[in-house]
């Protein structure tokens, strides 16, 4: 069976592992172990009745719920079948600049929807050590964040020299993600905003972005209506533990918003998934919970990984950790699953890594510590 480009493949696990696929204990998709809230299977057990009929194709209740959610207007925001669908219609608009700039290394998806509107795309490394230093002169000119928020390292603005010769941005577009994937570095508000003064497009996907707290939060969301050049890119899938539903949504000018709504299917969202929406973007306890969880079970993760022999965690704003291995990392995530039942994320779809980087999603501290034991008994052995 061919090996996976996306996380979360419990099919081709199971078929290496020799089990079930409900026996992998899958730390390869960054979904919170929390969810799916109650409020949510509870919307759709409401709406099963209404299967029967349509969805109604302008989403009403839940453009009004999610712009209530984020304080918006309602008609600033468009539903989709996840971020994904909302990505390939990006990468429409995208390809008709003439170029669109990338941090690397960059989720796979963004070379995906790019790549198949022959978009031509410019690279920009991100440096992986572990103090987040940025490798060139580019540092002195950003400040980070105090908390987690790091320098951005983007083709600069007229004030900001660099060494790297970067051609005009004018009339070209910019792709990223904040916290990124797969490092989970937080950029600061700040770091971005020059950029939305100097590209003709900026679409930051802040996939990840409903995992840090409101005290530390660096979304552009605020800005959106002062910036028709932005959009930004949302997920409810994995803060919510709800990616078979497959839902996502885009935050943007209402022209723009119409103009890609003409492009696609008229019911791209399921009556289930936009109860479910709904019911979640409201639970302000599952939301509390979720905060509340995650730093000290990331953290804790984090020492754990750093204890291990040959291995070196990245600290990172999301969900998930960027681990650094001494050792190839098919051979242990082979080994991982023969002999444990567990799937960690290799990170071959991301050309800057290679063999020797795997990510892992935190989950539960039972399974969380499973995966450290099983880790430190291969690589001693």
């Amino acid at each position: 069976m061919r090996q996976p480009v996306h996380g979360g493949n419990l099919v081709w696990a199971a078929a290496l592992a020799g089990c079930p696929p409900e026996a992998i204990v899958d730390f390869s998709a960054s979904i919170s172990p929390l969810g799916p809230p109650k409020s949510a299977i509870a919307a759709i057990y409401s709406q099963v009745g209404n299967l029967r009929h349509y969805p109604n194709p302008d989403y009403s209740d839940l453009r009004l719920a999610l712009g209530r959610f984020h304080q918006l207007p309602s008609e600033w925001i468009l539903p989709g079948n996840g971020s994904a669908e909302l990505l390939t219609l990006a990468g429409r608009e995208l390809a008709n600049l003439s170029a669109t700039t990338l941090i690397t290394p960059a989720f796979g998806d963004y070379y995906r929807t790019l790549t198949a509107y022959n978009a031509k795309i410019l690279e920009f490394p991100l440096s992986l050590d572990g103090e987040w230093g940025m490798g060139n002169e580019m540092e002195k000119f950003l400040t980070p964040c105090p908390l987690h928020p790091a320098p951005l390292p983007l083709p600069p603005c007229p004030r900001h020299p660099a060494p790297l010769p970067l051609p005009p941005s004018a009339s070209s577009g910019l792709l990223l993600n904040n916290p990124h994937n797969p490092t989970g570095r937080l950029f600061s508000r700040e770091a971005i905003l020059p950029y939305l003064e100097e590209y003709a497009l900026v679409v930051v996907d802040e996939a990840f972005m409903d995992f840090v707290p409101p005290d530390a939060e660096q979304s552009l969301i605020g800005v959106v209506q002062d910036y028709p050049n932005l959009v930004v890119l949302r997920s409810l899938t994995k803060f919510y533990s709800l990616p078979g539903l497959r839902l996502g949504y885009a935050i943007a000018h209402p022209e723009r918003l119409s103009l890609w709504q003409s492009w696609r299917d008229p019911w791209p969202v399921n009556t289930l998934a936009a109860a479910a929406a709904v019911a979640a973007v409201q639970d302000q306890e599952f939301q509390e919970l979720t905060w509340k969880w995650l730093t000290p079970a990331r953290n804790q993760l984090f020492q754990g990984l750093a204890s291990i022999p040959g291995l070196q965690p990245l600290e990172g704003a999301a969900n998930f950790l960027l681990v650094k291995s001494e050792q190839s990392v098919l051979q242990l995530q082979k080994k991982l699953l023969q002999h444990h039942q567990i799937l960690i994320r290799d990170c071959l779809s991301f050309k800057e890594l290679g063999d020797r980087f795997f990510r892992v999603a935190v989950r539960s501290d039972s399974d969380n510590q499973r995966l450290l034991k099983a880790l430190h008994s291969i690589t001693v052995d």
